[in-house]
């Protein structure tokens, strides 16, 4: 309890701090005939920086949605583990009903469903990217009624929502027919990576927790390549603290990508790797990285020394200067490439190349840095000054 009131404040408090990084704009929407507001938040930096772009997160309900999801991309991104976003919240307070009805009889939306589908897809999204700057990253995040709605941007032809994050669903009687309609194997030809996320909870009724099951079942036998099913269980008795749960939950997947290595990436994923591939999933870790998320990291050190045993324990070290060429490439500032290089000629006897390359780092670092004597210590051992 104490827990959850301590992450209730942090949101408000991060409130305060952005509530000025707020933009409301009347969006004139041809589609619907009328102006629709949007609420923007743009993330800390985003005026300094002209360069860099951002992922872009779509929040349906945005009365109650918004502030609690922005409140927790602070968090996420002061804690490393996610990028800074740009988040736009749809205004649907007084339209809700029309916006995500659905014909009871068969699922398929009314009208205006339709149409409010279409304002989301043709003009908030292009309003977004014509005029921020957004990276290729796009969540969209709804709850209740409004969770199905998003489960219909499956169906799109072309893949371009990257997360699908369905809290607290009501989703309609016709759901899973609706699913087997979608091309969804279109996800596995992509070069990309997509989530889709539900949660249950002991919360909701008995009707709506088996129709979300069954949802998480169906969803989570296909198998398909690229897209990562989420099917999570909140246990709590309000499904108010289920929503405020599901979003912190729903952005550590959904950014798994951008996220350091973790012992769970490590065992699943890397080390069982030779060091030849083990290289290669590091340095298309952050490729992907910048691409989707419009982050240049560099590389962390923390994930160099998370593959650096495999590098050195495996074929004898062979692979040492590959390793140090790809730090060299993707983080050219940091000593560490001229240290496994280092380490590669030292092990064939080059001793000459070896202290070249051990010196080239050494000068790289700040005296002041508490690892430049041990870094040091590799000159000293080879008879260099």
């Amino acid at each position: 309890m104490i827990k959850k009131t301590l992450t209730l404040l942090f949101i408000l408090f991060s409130f305060v701090g952005f509530s000025q990084k707020t933009i409301v704009t009347a969006l004139e929407s041809d589609i619907l005939e009328t102006t629709r507001d949007i609420k923007i938040y743009l993330p800390e930096g985003y005026e300094r920086d002209s360069i860099k772009n951002y992922p872009l997160t779509i929040v349906l309900d945005e009365e109650y949605m918004f502030d609690s999801y922005v409140g927790s991309s602070i968090l996420f991104a002061k804690r490393d583990k996610a990028p800074k976003q740009i988040v736009v919240g749809i205004s649907m307070e007084e339209t809700k009903q029309e916006d995500i009805s659905f014909n009871r009889s068969n699922g398929t939306f009314t009208t205006t469903a339709r149409y409010f589908y279409d304002f989301i897809r043709d003009e908030v999204i292009f309003h977004m990217e014509s005029n921020y700057r957004t990276s290729p990253y796009i969540s969209l995040i709804g709850q209740g009624y409004s969770a199905n709605m998003v489960s219909h941007f499956l169906k799109e032809n072309t893949a371009f929502i990257n997360s699908f994050i369905c809290i607290n669903p009501n989703f309609s009687d016709f759901i899973i027919g609706e699913l087997q309609t979608y091309n969804l194997p279109k996800f596995a030809k992509e070069d990309n990576t997509f989530y889709f996320y539900t949660n249950n909870s002991d919360s909701f009724s008995k009707s709506k927790s088996e129709k979300i099951g069954k949802v998480q079942q169906a969803l989570s036998e296909l198998e398909i390549k690229n897209f990562n099913v989420i099917n999570d269980v909140i246990t709590t008795a309000s499904t108010v603290s289920a929503i405020h749960e599901a979003i912190p939950r729903a952005m550590t997947k959904m950014f798994e990508v951008y996220s350091a290595i973790s012992k769970e990436e490590y065992d699943e994923k890397i080390k069982d790797l030779a060091p030849k591939d083990a290289i290669y999933y590091l340095e298309n870790k952050y490729l992907e990285i910048e691409f989707l998320f419009g982050t240049n990291l560099g590389i962390r050190e923390r994930d160099i020394y998370a593959i650096e045993n495999i590098i050195i324990e495996k074929e004898d070290g062979k692979r040492l200067r590959d390793f140090g060429d790809m730090i060299l490439k993707i983080f050219p500032t940091s000593p560490l490439g001229e240290y496994y290089i280092g380490r590669y000629y030292e092990s064939a006897k080059m001793t000459k190349k070896a202290l070249k390359y051990y010196k080239i780092g050494y000068g790289k670092m700040d005296p002041a840095d508490p690892n430049s004597d041990a870094y040091y210590e590799n000159i000293l051992r080879l008879g260099g000054q």
